[in-house]
């Protein structure tokens, strides 16, 4: 969907199951027309495709991407956007920290999300700008040492280097627009806005030019300037609650820094406060949300500080006092309260709002993957629900 300033507008599919490209393509032709016929929208309907590294591999056959290029022409989809960050299964056994792997560290990265470019180059309407989001560099918790860190953002910075001068090489070739969006997360080595800019500054900006001139002899200047134009952010809007950023500050030093988003991911977190409800409520409350797929990191808040856990057990079974208490479940963003809980349905209107005045980027994408592990009682069929998602976000912007 084409919304407010011309906002590309979809949903990521990584909330169906699809391990192979036939199961992707199964939920494909099953949710898009029914979510669409939900909507009640006609005219050209925007795909936040996902495919997993085996999906993508398929895919890679003439023949299947051929016959995927015809559905999408006959029944007025097109593809903008892709989620590069899962490589692996994301549905029907632990995920984890998993999702991180493999990390910008390794080679079998870059190989997928280069073949995740050159198919959404393919898939790519003429005209269109079109992004890849992909996983803050790595898992934290993996790199026990400031020196492990900083070597994982060294070889990031070295293998993102590489992809800019590819998407480069492509744009000037065929004038298309490709960039790679960076997703902060709890617990990756880029979290937060002061990390990103480090990493920008230190490493990737160094890294990268150096990578650019000792290969292909570009200048430090315009190596940067590649750099800067190909290797944008992805700003969940759920990931910097959970760092308790006020959005218009983010996108402020972003701006001044001359970082760029590529695309916005709508999503909400679970959020609880002490002002109506006792800690134990809020405990009980969060109990049914604990969950063995996914990781929902917890960010407390008390007196200024935020206290961090890597998950929600742990929470459950450590406990700590808050004032506010933020986990990384991205709960549906047309909903306020969860009975004793809240969600940051608030955050994702102070984005709104502020892109209404600062169109920031093209490209929003909801993102609420947790349909097949919410608590009972909160699930509803799968393409209701994200319709209602989709309706919610109209409204909103268009208000």
């Amino acid at each position: 969907m084409l919304l407010g300033n011309d906002f590309h507008t979809t949903y990521c599919t990584n909330i169906h199951p699809g391990q192979d490209w036939d199961t992707t393509f199964d939920s494909l032709r099953l949710h898009l027309p029914a979510i669409r016929s939900e909507m009640g929208v006609s005219g050209p309907f925007g795909v936040g495709l996902r495919l997993s590294n085996k999906a993508s591999l398929d895919l890679s056959e003439r023949a299947r991407l051929d016959v995927f290029k015809e559905w999408l022409h006959e029944h007025d989809f097109y593809v903008f956007t892709m989620n590069g960050f899962p490589y692996g299964p994301f549905h029907g056994t632990a995920v984890k920290d998993h999702v991180h792997a493999p990390d910008w560290t390794h080679r079998e990265r870059y190989a997928y999300t280069m073949r995740l470019f050159e198919q959404l180059s393919e898939l790519l309407p003429s005209g269109l700008e079109g992004g890849i989001s992909t996983s803050p560099v790595s898992y934290r918790h993996w790199h026990a040492s400031a020196v492990k860190q900083e070597k994982a953002l060294h070889a990031a910075a070295v293998h993102m280097g590489e992809i800019t001068w590819n998407l480069y090489q492509k744009e000037e070739a065929t004038g298309q627009y490709l960039h790679l969006d960076i997703e902060p997360e709890p617990d990756g080595l880029l979290e937060n806005t002061s990390e990103v800019v480090s990493f920008y500054n230190e490493f990737l900006i160094p890294g990268g030019t150096d990578y650019l001139k000792q290969q292909f002899g570009i200048t430090p200047s315009k190596g940067e300037a590649l750099l800067r134009h190909h290797i944008n952010l992805c700003y969940d809007i759920c990931h910097f609650a959970l760092v308790y950023e006020k959005p218009e500050e983010v996108f402020e030093t972003l701006s001044a820094e001359g970082i760029r988003i590529g695309k916005i991911q709508v999503s909400a977190a679970l959020k609880a406060d002490l002002a109506k409800v006792t800690r134990a409520e809020v405990v009980e409350a969060l109990k049914p949300f604990d969950e063995p797929v996914y990781l929902h990191q917890v960010r407390l808040m008390k007196d200024g500080e935020i206290t961090a856990y890597k998950d929600l057990g742990d929470y459950l079974d450590q406990g700590g006092d808050f004032d506010e208490l933020r986990s990384h479940y991205h709960v549906p963003i047309f909903t306020s309260e969860y009975g004793s809980l809240k969600s940051t349905q608030d955050e994702v209107l102070r984005v709104l709002e502020y892109l209404k005045k600062h169109p920031v980027c093209k490209h929003l994408e909801v993102e609420t993957y947790t349909w097949d592990v919410l608590p009972d009682g909160l699930k509803e069929d799968i393409d209701i629900s994200i319709s209602r998602e989709l309706i919610w976000l109209k409204e909103a912007l268009l208000k």
